[in-house]
């Protein structure tokens, strides 16, 4: 956008309501004309909240029974603190039709659809956009210590179509709707809805905050609860679509 400040978003003590304002004013993109859409990141960090759903809980728990880790994610589950995890630097974070990637170790690959908050450096929610927390399910599966492994490398995370500019919270029924296509046809298709997630908003950013500092901002993917069936996983060539009303839809091609 023409003259808009990304300081004033993140940094600046400029109001939520003053930039959207600023928003309003500015001209209107062709989107259609542009060669590609970036991601809404420069240099916030991004972090990622797990097991914030039942479906979520299950899951891990189910890909860990060999490992004797199931037991981590029923406590982390129901535990007052939540787990708060590093996912990636920006120079890693692939926007609209940007490539995800499945790692070259990795048999069983999943995308997770996320809503992700964006948070200033006063650690104030300031909006949200659309998340893709790519993860190699089989590498987490061996041991929870392979988490990193698992989750950040390079094309591992994808955010956009667009930044809502809010500060209030969204609807408890806002779905959050999942669908692979494998040579054009559908292979999955699945939803939850924000209702269904264990923990506030709030608390996962106060913790993320808590005893730290973010003086570019950063985002916050807040966990899943879409997650397919043991037989589906991501190979070269497959779209993944999410969709979040009212952000929009983040569409990505699997490298």
């Amino acid at each position: 956008m023409k003259g808009f400040d990304w300081n004033e978003l993140f940094v600046d003590s400029t109001s939520v309501e003053a930039l959207q304002r600023q928003v309003w004013a500015a001209p209107p993109i062709d989107v259609a004309a542009m060669k590609a859409i970036l991601p809404p990141i420069l240099d916030q960090e991004v972090w990622g909240a797990g097991v914030t759903y039942y479906r979520s809980r299950e899951a891990r728990i189910e890909e860990s029974k060999d490992a004797a880790g199931g037991d981590f994610y029923d406590r982390v589950y129901h535990a007052e603190r939540p787990e708060i995890f590093f996912k990636s630097t920006p120079h890693r974070v692939v926007g609209p039709g940007g490539p995800i990637r499945v790692r070259a170790d990795s048999q069983w690959t999943v995308p997770e659809p996320e809503l992700t908050v964006a948070i200033n450096a006063r650690g104030e929610m300031i909006g949200y956009t659309v998340g893709n927390d790519v993860s190699a399910r089989d590498i987490e599966g061996l041991n929870p210590l392979y988490l990193p492994q698992a989750k950040t490398y390079v094309g591992s995370c994808a955010l956009g179509p667009c930044l809502l500019l809010t500060g209030e919270a969204l609807e408890p029924e806002t779905p959050i709707l999942l669908e692979i296509l494998r040579d054009g046809e559908a292979l999955f298709k699945g939803g939850t809805r924000l209702v269904e997630m264990k923990r506030s908003l709030r608390s996962l950013v106060e913790y993320l905050v808590r005893d730290n500092d973010f003086p570019h901002g950063c985002y916050l993917l807040t966990g899943t609860g879409v997650v397919p069936p043991d037989e589906i996983y991501l190979v070269s060539g497959d779209t993944v679509r999410i969709t979040i009303p009212p952000i929009g839809t983040l569409e990505n091609i699997v490298a």
